[in-house]
């Protein structure tokens, strides 16, 4: 009786070291990955990364050719000087106009009052009338032309902010912490806008993507904590702790990498355990959880 007792208790204390015994569900470490891709065609003329790296901020890492942009943004400046050199001699017309006018309707207040008096005829009366309106039909025609100038002037400083945003979409970038999965593209090659230039992914945590029966969803929920195991070798493993951030809202089966065939008819519901990584976990790695 007590060497039956000791060989069971053996058989639970190695069923308890391999672990897979006390394993609720199985999967994949994945990361959430992105590609950059070019904003602007031409020639790259600097790309500095490679495969590996790892960027712990928002950083400038290459750039594409913009000698055209800078000539094109060169000429509209220039043409913008030229045409509002001609703004104020405009404005020095309008003013000239102006001062007429003032003049010709003291004028007209005169010869109203001598007309009362009956000391002018009504000829002169309709002259002075007419003198007035060829004035004010004279301003604005300046301020339409004027109106012209400065709507012309409007359109090329929206072209040069066009060229801006060209030269500023550019420019390279790795937009936040990660690491660099794939480079796809080397200085000097030719790109067109949408061309993929490199992969990235933030390795700092990692989601275990696992699968679970029916009867295990109800016990699982958003934000529970859970143990995750992961191989430390060929006979021992280590435990990390990981949180559910996604359960899956609806079934499908079993994943063919993951259980025997007759497993795989079973109906399972994925869900993703997040882990901080310190270095340990790689994508594709397997990983277990225990609840």
């Amino acid at each position: 009786m007590k060497l039956f007792i000791g060989l069971m208790l053996a058989v639970l204390a190695s069923a308890c070291n391999n672990g897979d015994q006390l394993s609720d569900a199985y999967g994949n470490f994945e990361a959430v990955d992105y590609t950059i891709s070019s904003e602007n065609s031409g020639k790259i003329m600097a790309l500095h990364l490679k495969e590996g790296d790892v960027f712990q901020k928002t950083s400038l890492v290459g750039y594409i050719d913009t000698t055209q942009l800078y000539l094109k943004k060169e000429q509209l400046k220039a043409q913008r000087k030229s045409i509002a050199a001609g703004i104020q001699n405009i404005i020095s017309r309008i003013d000239v106009y102006k001062e007429q006018l003032v003049l010709l309707q003291k004028d007209k207040q005169r010869i109203d009052k001598m007309f009362a008096d009956k000391a002018v005829s009504i000829k002169e009366v309709d002259d002075i009338n007419g003198n007035i309106q060829v004035v004010e039909k004279q301003i604005k025609s300046v301020q339409t032309e004027n109106a012209k100038v400065l709507g012309s002037i409007e359109s090329l400083d929206k072209q040069v902010e066009s060229i801006n945003d060209l030269i500023e979409k550019s420019k390279i970038m790795v937009p936040k912490a990660a690491t660099v999965l794939e480079k796809y593209k080397e200085p000097f090659e030719m790109v067109n806008t949408g061309t993929p230039l490199f992969k990235l992914a933030d390795l700092r945590s990692l989601d275990l993507r696992v699968y679970i029966s029916g009867d295990q969803l109800p016990s699982v929920r958003i934000g529970q904590k859970v143990k995750v195991i992961i191989d430390k070798n060929a006979e021992e493993n280590e435990s990390l702790e990981g949180t559910i951030i996604w359960i899956s809202s609806q079934s499908e089966f079993t994943p063919k990498i993951i259980q025997t065939k007759q497993e795989r008819v079973k109906l399972v519901y994925a869900l993703k355990v997040r882990v901080v990584n310190d270095g340990r976990l790689k994508i594709g790695m397997p990983g277990e959880i225990r609840f």
